[in-house]
């Protein structure tokens, strides 16, 4: 595990700040994210990974608080499922909540719905934490390509495409999170 300091925190924060692309560790492979509130930010992440801004794309945060607002239009019962989950579960749970309409569709995609995850693993809940709220979470590969499971194949897949890469160790899963349904429930990807 490479020691992950508070500059290289800082570094990865002012890259989202200013609208770079950061690619990190996640709990199993890396991952490409910027702010996703920032359109040009994302509709330069899509670019690069050669992605149809119509699939819609991850939020990941460090704790349930910074995805709070996206919960709201679950029932009680619902919101307690999703977040048991990422308080309980060794299974990192990506869920699709619905949102509404005026939600970024450079997100959300074609879909009134938008993935989110609570992250365990320490460099996200860093960089998510010091940022201030989610961030874009995807997968560090071109569409229909293997994923990224270095940092060096960050660098031979995207060049100088990517603004920081963040100097940390994957989390140690065989395979990326699971992906369910908020409402039903139903797996929409299994692990």
């Amino acid at each position: 595990m490479i020691y992950l300091s508070s500059m290289h925190v800082e570094t990865a924060v002012s890259t989202l700040k200013q609208g770079g692309i950061l690619a990190y560790p996640t709990e199993a492979v890396w991952g490409l994210g910027c702010d996703p509130f920032n359109q040009q930010a994302v509709l330069k992440l899509l670019a690069l990974k050669q992605r149809p801004m119509a699939k819609g794309l991850i939020l990941i945060a460090a704790n349930v608080e910074q995805v709070e607002p996206y919960l709201q239009l679950l029932s009680s019962q619902e919101r307690e499922r999703v977040i048991e989950t990422w308080q309980n579960s060794k299974q990192p749970t990506t869920w699709v909540v619905p949102v509404n309409p005026d939600f970024p569709q450079w997100v959300r995609g074609e879909h009134l719905s938008v993935a989110i995850r609570v992250s365990a693993h320490p460099p996200v809940q860093a960089v998510c934490s010091a940022f201030g709220g989610a961030i874009i979470s995807t997968s560090a590969n071109i569409t229909g390509q293997p994923t990224a499971l270095t940092a060096e194949q960050i660098v031979t897949i995207f060049a100088d495409g990517i603004d920081y890469i963040l100097p940390a160790s994957l989390g140690g899963q065989k395979n990326p999170s699971q992906i369910r349904d908020a409402r039903t429930g139903a797996v929409l990807r299994p692990s």
